[in-house]
């Protein structure tokens, strides 16, 4: 190695140098600060090694102290959508109001019932907490609940399928996200696929021809997450389960989201549940977290003795849910019962009107441009706020933006990036040239927070930092 490259190792300062050197004033745990000393001289050493001379100790203590600062920031944290999608899958999907956590943070922090019966004083059942909710809302006979959707189909498959064959358009064989496609879900239950009709069309036909001694199933899987239009064709749900009917095969709905209630935006109409059991179909799976607007969670509704095989399967344990998403699922379950649907935070960003958000907006607006630099245009733009989630695709809600430009356009680029790195970080979306807000997605007690976080931004008094 040359004698420079080696003299500039020498020239890095030790670790209890810098130690000394801070001393108290970082307000973090030890472990941060440490960690962030290692990781700070290990990136001198390895660009000295490039070639690179060593930094002045000040700027590497400064480079120490940021490091600290954001190690001790927890990773999972809150953050303000500003960006209109209201299911955001990155951010976390359906927010849950303040008045149901307050549950949740009762039974995550005391002893619960979560397996105990108090009316017999013995052991219980964690399905029993949200079961009876869900039959009554749906009108099924019975009900569990697993970790996610594709849990739930997982489950249904293996308990249902496993070694034999299940039939399914398609049309249908969707990615559900991530990667995630109905056939690896399928192969991974140990269920064979068996696919009928063309990409564009299946006929009842199509699965008249397919059905043999070896099938054990007949799945309409939801396409929540695309449209076909055009010269497409698709077999109805209930023509699918009077053909199980007729030759005594279940039939399963894979649902994807899953609304408990009507719901229709333009000329999309998402299918509810309580709508797809009267079918008379055998089992129907969805999520918690998406057009529910509950935690993530996947539901499974279904005929008692289906429910009950998959109670019992082995695979249930390693894809049940915990005390908490229990806790908050029955909550959100018994707002739906209490009529009270409405009040989550997911229905009422939805049923939000243009109106509205343009009141919000232009106030908003306003005060911007009584804090910001003459030369930033703060502007009202008509838009779209999009469901998201793989849920009702296509479907947007209009919406009113309030955009931001510079004389720059690098300038939006950094705005964008202070905002993301402010305490709590804001989320935008960026077209254009321009910032742009939309303030569906933002609640009423953040619209200050958003405010400030804005200012600071463009005027560059960004305090905090992310990870």
């Amino acid at each position: 190695m040359p004698e420079h490259v080696n003299s500039q190792l020498r020239a890095i300062p030790a670790v209890q140098t810098i130690q000394r050197a801070i001393g108290d004033r970082l307000p973090v745990a030890r472990v941060w600060l440490d960690q962030a000393i290692r990781d700070e001289l290990e990136h001198i050493r390895q660009a000295v090694l490039q070639g690179e001379p060593v930094p002045p100790f000040e700027r590497i203590l400064a480079a120490v102290e940021t490091r600290a600062r954001r190690y001790a920031v927890p990773h999972l944290r809150p953050v303000l959508n500003a960006t209109g999608v209201m299911i955001h899958t990155n951010l976390g999907r359906s927010p849950l109001p303040p008045a149901l956590m307050d549950h949740v943070a009762a039974v995550a922090t005391q002893y619960s019932t979560l397996e105990y019966r108090l009316s017999e004083g013995q052991r219980g059942s964690r399905h029993e907490h949200v079961e009876e909710l869900l039959t009554w809302l749906v009108g099924t006979e019975a009900a569990m609940v697993v970790n996610n959707n594709a849990a739930a189909v997982l489950l249904a498959l293996s308990t249902l399928a496993e070694g034999r064959e299940v039939v399914v358009s398609r049309g249908e064989l969707v990615e559900i996200g991530g990667s995630f496609r109905v056939p690896e879900v399928m192969a991974l239950s140990g269920a064979r696929l068996r696919e009928v009709g063309a990409t564009n069309k299946t006929h009842l036909r199509d699965y008249m021809a397919a059905i043999q001694d070896n099938t054990a199933l007949l799945l309409k899987v939801h396409q929540s997450n695309f449209r076909m239009m055009g010269f497409v064709a698709s077999v109805e749900l209930a023509d699918l389960v009077r053909l199980g009917r007729q030759t005594g095969i279940p039939v399963m709905a894979d649902l994807g989201s899953g609304v408990l209630r009507p719901l229709r935006i333009g000329d999309y109409e998402e299918p509810d549940v309580p709508t797809v059991v009267q079918t008379g179909v055998d089992v129907t799976t969805f999520s918690g977290d998406k057009l529910l607007g509950g935690p993530q969670a996947g539901i499974v509704v279904g005929r008692r003795d289906i429910i009950q095989r998959m109670k019992k399967h082995p695979l249930a344990r390693a894809v049940r849910v915990d005390k908490m998403t229990l806790a908050a699922l029955e909550m959100v379950l018994r707002w739906y019962a209490e009529g009270r649907g409405h009040e989550l935070p997911l229905w009422q960003m939805i049923e939000a009107g243009p109106e509205a958000i343009r009141q919000r907006a232009e106030t908003f607006m306003d005060h911007l441009r009584q804090h910001l630099p003459a030369e930033v245009r703060v502007e009202l733009e008509e838009a779209w706020s999009e469901i998201g989630g793989g849920s009702m695709p296509g479907t947007r809600l209009p919406t009113y933006l309030v955009t931001l430009a510079g004389s720059e356009p690098r300038d939006v680029v950094e705005w964008e990036r202070r905002l993301r790195e402010s305490d709590p970080p804001v989320i935008v979306r960026v077209s254009h040239g321009k910032i742009l807000v939309d303030l569906r997605t933002i609640f009423p007690q953040q619209k200050l927070t958003l405010q400030t976080a804005i200012v600071r931004a463009i005027t560059g008094e960004v305090e905090g930092g992310s990870r």
